[in-house]
């Protein structure tokens, strides 16, 4: 899709160069904000007037271009999950902390506003100890167009890897406590999309609270309808439009159309998305704490107490992806740790693996790089 819209309109980064193997990618760059646009990530790694990179290249080549960035002395924010392998993962923490360049891991909806809002009220202590938190979403993910790679879970298809570690970022967050096991059932139902549709976890934390984990990609129920029909990027969202994702590939003439559909949403192909009116969420979540149960909603947070109701609103940032950018360039220029650290991204995707791997023996796998 391009570059964020909160790239475009932050005051805390500036656009220097870019690396797209697609022509009209790096023709739209240039258009767009000037500076320089190359054709592979070792040339954008080697230009002296860039400090850091955003990798939002495929799962696969993350360990890669990673690694690549960190050997250039660059800077690191690469997209979730941080690698589809352990080992990927690892090594790439590894070449930042060798290279002293910072790694952080994100966007995830850990850093939408209702959930920074909601850590801000637990953090307060106003509400006592987290005891439990439930998130859950049902949306149109498997039928989005995809790649062949998206639907092969070896190579990070499905929806845990794209999925769950937006969930799993945000209850880690929320909890404020070390993920010590899980346990967890996937779904995989369409022979057509040979991979997980759905999944439903739980996870043990330190201190005896739990959190229960449910997403649906199967494009039946939509979980926006109890978010005021909000989408999850803050969209205002046609319910009139159901089954237009299904419908869209359904007239496809063959398969191998598919990623030519998606290849219409890259950078140079698609339209610049308005500021979004309100702020990103990722489904329904209840924190449930000692004195209060906590909705977090796309609108802000309803505080559910012992005698009385609350509500506390969270508005879209103008740039709503700035805790991100704010948290790099604090990282970077300051030198303050950001939650959302590369260590952090290894742990949610120990996590994702966990899930899969519970689903296959059907118990609990003790987590060991929290």
């Amino acid at each position: 899709m391009g570059p964020d819209p909160s790239i475009r309109r932050d005051t805390h980064v500036r656009l220097m160069a870019c690396a797209a193997p697609r022509t009209e990618s790096r023709e739209a760059f240039l258009a767009e904000f000037g500076g320089s646009a190359f054709a592979s990530v070792e040339e954008l790694c080697a230009a002296p007037d860039v400090e850091a990179i955003y990798i939002a290249t495929p799962h696969q080549m993350h360990r890669d271009h990673a690694i690549a960035a960190a050997r250039g002395g660059k800077h690191i924010l690469v997209e979730k999950p941080l690698a589809i392998e352990m080992d990927d993962a690892n090594a790439i923490v590894t070449a930042a902390a060798e290279a002293g360049v910072c790694l952080v891991t994100g966007p995830s909806h850990s850093f939408d506003q209702p959930v920074m809002t909601a850590r801000a009220l637990i953090a307060s202590g106003r509400f006592g100890a987290v005891r439990m938190i439930q998130a859950f979403n049902y949306t149109d993910f498997l039928y989005r167009p995809r790649r062949p790679e998206e639907l092969d879970t070896s190579q990070g298809g499905g929806v845990v890897f794209s999925q769950a570690v937006h969930q799993v970022d945000v209850v880690r967050a929320l909890m404020g406590a070390r993920a010590e096991r899980v346990v967890a059932m996937t779904g995989a139902w369409d022979p057509a999309r040979p991979t997980e549709g759905a999944y439903t976890a739980m996870i043990g934390f330190a201190g005896g609270g739990f959190a229960s984990l449910t997403y649906s990609g199967y494009a039946h129920y939509d979980s926006d309808n109890l978010q005021d029909w909000v989408g999850e990027l803050g969209m205002p969202k046609d319910a009139t439009a159901y089954g237009k994702t299904r419908r869209a590939l359904a007239s496809l003439a063959s398969p191998e159309d598919e990623p030519k559909l998606k290849s219409g949403r890259t950078y140079g192909a698609a339209e610049v998305p308005d500021p979004a009116p309100h702020a990103e969420h990722f489904g329904p979540i209840i924190v449930s704490c000692d004195r209060a149960d906590l909705r977090l909603t796309a609108k802000g947070v309803e505080i559910w107490g012992d005698f009385e109701r609350e509500f506390i609103p969270a508005p879209p940032d103008p740039t709503p992806r700035a805790p991100v950018l704010r948290g790099l360039y604090e990282a970077i220029r300051l030198g303050q740790p950001l939650l959302q650290s590369g260590g952090w991204g290894r742990a949610s995707l120990e996590i994702c693996h966990a899930i899969l791997h519970s689903a296959r023996t059907g118990g609990f796998v003790t987590l060991e790089r929290q």
